[in-house]
C-alpha cells in the first residue's frame, strides 16, 4: 500500500487516457486559485481496489455503469465521507470503510454514490457551478474534465478540501437528490441480489448528526443531508419489498479482506496482532499478521506469515504483490523480484502490481528492464503519481533526459505545481524530437503553465 499524495491543495486527480491535455492543467489552476488547503491523498493498493471492485461490480451494473470504467478509490482520510466528482470515480474515505460493519452497508454507500452519477445529479451541479462567481470557475474546469474524458483524452476528477466552502457547495446534494439517490440505491441493491437493509443500517449510523454543530458533524453529513424521513423511507422500502437473506458469501470475505488490510496499515501493529487471531478467514488472518510484523520491523515473523498466507491462497496475485512490497521495503531484492514476477504473471493487467514490479527492478539496478512494466502501468492508470516518479528515474538512468523531464513535468502538473511543471516541460522540449507525440505532450504542459502565470499577474 502506498499514499499517492498531492501537494498544495487537498485534491484527488483521476487521470485517464494517453496524453496530458491543456484542459486538465487549467483544471489545476482553477482549483489552486479557488481552494488552497492542506494536501491529502489516495491510499493505493491493488488488493484493496480489487476487493472494492468485487463488491461494487453488481451494484454498478445495476446502475447501468461499467465496472471496468467506474473505479472505487480510497481516500487517505479517517473521517466518514464518500463522494463523486465525475462519472468515472467514486471516492470513499478509509474511515467510512472501517466504520461500517457489513458488506451490505459498504455496498449501500457505493450504490448511493452511483445513483448520483446515473441520475444526472453531477451534471446539474456542474451546470450550477459554472455560473457561480464564488467558485472561481470551478464548474468550467469540471466541464473541461468531462469533455476530455468523453473524448478519450487525459482528464481528471478533483475532490476539493473538505473544510472549504467551495467543497461544501460543490459536493452538497439537495434533499430531493438524496431521496432520489436512496430510492435508486435500494433498487440497485435489490436488483443485484443484495440486501437493501444495508441502506437502512447505513443511515442509522449517521442518525443524530444533524443535532451537532457543523464543526462536529462528519463530512458525510455536510454533503449528504440526512433526515428522519430518509431513514423511514429506506425502512418502508425494505418492508414493502422484503429483506434478502441469501446474499453472496463472497461479499463477506471481500469486505473482511478490505477492512483487514486497511486496519493493518492505519492502526497500530499491536492492535492488529491482537485482533488478527479472531479473523474468520485464515488467509486474511495471516495477511494482517504479516503487515503488523513488517511495520514492527520483524522481518523473520513477517516472512513466516507471508509464507502461510501464500500457502493458503497460492494463486492469489495480490498476496504475491504484498510479499514483493514487504521484501522490497526490507531490501531483499531477489525475493522481491521473484514475488513480483509471479504476481505479474497472475495479474498481467493490474496497473499497481506492474508499478510495483517496475519499482523493484529499478531498486535492483535494472532501469532498462523497469521501463516496460512502468510504462504499461502508466498507460493503464494515470492516477498513480508514484509510478510517474519511478518512470522519470528509469528514463534518467537510461540516458533519456527528454522523457525524464516530460514525465516529471506531468507529475508536477498532477500535484498542482504548475511553475515546476513548466520548467520541466521547457527542459523536455529542448531534448525531445520536435513535432513528436512526446514533444506535443511537453508543449501541452508548458502552455498550461504559461496561461496560469499570466492569470496570476492579472
Amino acid at each position: 500500500m502506498c499514499i499517492d499524495r498531492l501537494s498544495r491543495l487537498a485534491s484527488i486527480l483521476a487521470w485517464c487516457g494517453r496524453r496530458v491535455q491543456i484542459g486538465a492543467a487549467i483544471v489545476l489552476f482553477y482549483l489552486v486559485s479557488a481552494v488552497p488547503s492542506a494536501a491529502i491523498g489516495l491510499l493505493r493498493d491493488a488488493d484493496i481496489e480489487n476487493g472494492l471492485l468485487q463488491l461494487s461490480a453488481p451494484v454498478l451494473r445495476a446502475a447501468g455503469l461499467n465496472p471496468k470504467r467506474v473505479r472505487v478509490l480510497v481516500v487517505n482520510d479517517s473521517s466518514l465521507n464518500a463522494f463523486v466528482i465525475d462519472g468515472q470515480t467514486i471516492f470513499v474515505n478509509y474511515g467510512l470503510i472501517l466504520k461500517v460493519n457489513s458488506a451490505a452497508m459498504l455496498q449501500a454507500v457505493i450504490a448511493h454514490e452511483a445513483a448520483h452519477i446515473s441520475n444526472g445529479h453531477l451534471a446539474r451541479r456542474m451546470g450550477n457551478m459554472r455560473s457561480a462567481r464564488t467558485a472561481a470557475g470551478l464548474g468550467t474546469a469540471l466541464a473541461i474534465i468531462a469533455g476530455a474524458a468523453g473524448a478519450g483524452q487525459a482528464a481528471g476528477g478533483i475532490a476539493l478540501g473538505t473544510t472549504t466552502s467551495a467543497m461544501r457547495g460543490f459536493l452538497a446534494h439537495t434533499r430531493a437528490e438524496e431521496a432520489a439517490a436512496d430510492r435508486s440505491a435500494a433498487n440497485y441493491m435489490r436488483n443485484s441480489g443484495l440486501d437493501p437493509q444495508g441502506l437502512v443500517d447505513l443511515h442509522k449510523t449517521f442518525a443524530g448528526q444533524e443535532a451537532l454543530t457543523v464543526g462536529r458533524q462528519d463530512p458525510y453529513m455536510q454533503s449528504h443531508p440526512l433526515t428522519r424521513d430518509r431513514i423511514r423511507a429506506a425502512e418502508s422500502y425494505v418492508t414493502a419489498h422484503g429483506k434478502i437473506d441469501a446474499t453472496n458469501p463472497d461479499d463477506a470475505y471481500w469486505f473482511d479482506r478490505i477492512r483487514g488490510k486497511l486496519s493493518a496499515y492505519t492502526r497500530s501493529p499491536k492492535w492488529t496482532r491482537r485482533r488478527a487471531a479472531e479473523d474468520p478467514y485464515k488467509d486474511v488472518r495471516h495477511m494482517r499478521q504479516a503487515v503488523a510484523y513488517h511495520r514492527e520491523n520483524d522481518l523473520a515473523r513477517a516472512r513466516l506469515a507471508l509464507d502461510a498466507l501464500i500457502e493458503a491462497r497460492p494463486d492469489d496475485a495480490y498476496y504475491y504483490d504484498l510479499k514483493g512490497q514487504i521484501m522490497l521495503e526490507n531490501r531483499q531484492m531477489n525475493d522481491a523480484l521473484a514475488a513480483y514476477k509471479v504476481a505479474v504473471g497472475l495479474a498481467p493487467r493490474e496497473a499497481l502490481i506492474l508499478g510495483g514490479y517496475g519499482r523493484a527492478l529499478l531498486a535492483a539496478g535494472q532501469p532498462q528492464a523497469a521501463l516496460a512494466p512502468l510504462q504499461d502501468s502508466r498507460a493503464r492508470d494515470f492516477r498513480n503519481g508514484r509510478v510517474l516518479r519511478d518512470l522519470a528515474l528509469a528514463y534518467a538512468e537510461t540516458g533519456n533526459d527528454g522523457m525524464a523531464a516530460l514525465v516529471t513535468a506531468e507529475r508536477y502538473a498532477l500535484q498542482g505545481r504548475m511553475e515546476d511543471a513548466g520548467r520541466q516541460a521547457q527542459r523536455a522540449v529542448r531534448f525531445l524530437p520536435r513535432g513528436s507525440v512526446s514533444w506535443q505532450r511537453a508543449q501541452d504542459v508548458l502552455i498550461a503553465a504559461e496561461q496560469l502565470k499570466k492569470r496570476k499577474k492579472r
